[in-house]
């Protein structure tokens, strides 16, 4: 088997319009075309990959998102373009976040409790690591 790229990552909502609120206003993504498996959903497309909202029904098990904001808890990550900037943004919006600067990591979570990661990729974390020798 050969893996090729990521295609999407799927997180499911309790509120689908409490997570679309939050990933349009606060992250900015746009929705993109999806077909119509006969429960409620949105896909965004973020550069190469899609980000899938899926509204669970009332009592089916989708797994249980971290208690709090954690770093090596499950997560999707998404490079942003600054990382200043980004947590500025948050902070005007009032969602919380663990900051981590040096790396230019932001951890947060969805309004259900999944987590996602921003991140500025331009080689910032291996540098924050590299400058502990």
């Amino acid at each position: 088997m050969k893996v090729r790229s990521g295609h999407h990552v799927s997180f499911a909502v309790s509120d689908l319009e409490r997570a679309r609120t939050f990933y349009e206003t606060v992250l900015g993504f746009e929705s993109i075309e999806r077909p119509d498996f006969g429960f409620p959903g949105v896909w965004y497309g973020v550069g190469a990959i899609e980000v899938h909202l899926i509204q669970a029904p009332d009592g089916v098990d989708t797994g249980t998102p971290p208690g709090q904001t954690n770093p090596i808890a499950n997560h999707a990550a998404f490079a942003i373009e600054s990382y200043e900037e980004a947590a500025a943004d948050l902070e005007a919006a009032g969602i919380a976040f663990i900051p981590l600067p040096k790396q230019g990591q932001i951890f947060l979570r969805d309004p259900d409790g999944n987590q996602i990661e921003l991140i500025q990729a331009d080689g910032r974390i291996f540098d924050a690591f590299a400058s502990r020798d």
